[in-house]
């Protein structure tokens, strides 16, 4: 008895102490879709126009386990915007006109902090990354984060803002606000970028909740050539609040109720233990009295 109290008792304490390092890392089989809506106003270049529709875009995101590594996680991902209009699917060729943008990208972050970092793994072409990008790290603080904006190619500050709760789950809102910034609006065109983002997190897994974009692009000249409101779809709003329930009860359950219950049975079979320890003692010790108290047989 006191062999297995003793085992569960250790083994809650090496769960206590070495769970949380394992279990709070980017998970290596990422593979995501994120879908968002909202409206843009895209310049006609045959009539010099802004012209006002309805928008959707599509983010994959996928993780390469295979070039991935203990501490840090390779993603390719691919971001399309398109207006959406007569049945639009959710990524169109180049020339077609409801195309606004399209990329892709290839990065690598550290799996505990979910900072972007180097890795020989990456080709040799990938733009240099620096923040957080698909993700904050687990436990995210209510604190200010390098946040990666890819149209800058910089990391921009992602203020924390307040806590807010969205469909039973309280999250920390970041604000990212990015003024004036020269970029190239297209290719051999330079001009200004103005964005006001607002992220929603979850701060026990770092998933990101929602996201609401409003963002102008200029030429050098000071013409608007596009103006963006952009958010996730209310669908995948659900879904994202879903998941970071259930991945946080999963955490919990590792982290906290498994060694809690470890800790707590062991101590448990240990005192049982040694009661019966003791009960034993005191039943041998009235055996060998009453022997002691009786009266020699006599002959």
């Amino acid at each position: 008895m006191f062999a297995l109290g003793a085992f569960l008792l250790v083994a809650g304490l090496v769960a206590l102490i070495w769970a949380p390092g394992v279990v709070k890392k980017t998970p290596l089989d990422v593979d995501s879709t994120t879908r968002l809506e909202g409206q843009v106003e895209k310049l006609n270049t045959s009539t010099g126009e802004l012209e006002q529709n309805p928008a959707k875009a599509e983010s994959i995101t996928k993780a390469d386990s295979e070039n991935s590594t203990d501490s840090v996680v390779l993603f390719a991902s691919s971001q399309c915007l398109v207006i959406d209009v007569d049945d639009a699917p959710d990524c169109v060729d180049g020339d077609d006109p409801r195309l606004v943008t399209a990329s892709t990208d290839t990065f690598a972050t550290d799996r505990k902090t979910a900072l972007a970092v180097d890795s020989d793994a990456l080709p040799a072409d990938a733009v240099p990354h620096s923040g957080v990008i698909n993700k904050w790290p687990f436990d995210a603080a209510k604190k200010t984060y390098p946040y990666w904006d890819g149209a800058v190619g910089d990391d921009v500050p992602a203020v924390f803002d307040r806590t807010e709760t969205v469909r039973g789950l309280e999250v920390n809102v970041y604000e990212v606000s990015v003024q004036d910034a020269e970029i190239q609006i297209a290719e051999g065109v330079d001009g200004t970028y103005d964005d006001a983002k607002e992220i929603w997190v979850d701060p026990a897994t770092g998933s990101i909740i929602n996201q609401i974009d409003d963002q102008q692009r200029y030429l050098a000249s000071g013409d608007k050539v596009l103006d963006l409101q952009l958010a996730f779809t209310d669908a995948q709003v659900a879904a994202n609040v879903e998941d970071a329930k259930d991945n946080a009860a999963s955490l919990k359950l590792i982290t906290f109720w498994v060694p809690i219950i470890g800790i707590v049975a062991g101590l448990l079979v240990i005192l049982a233990g040694v009661l019966l320890l003791r009960r034993g003692r005191r039943s041998g010790g009235a055996h060998v009295a009453d022997a002691d108290d009786r009266e020699p047989t006599r002959v």
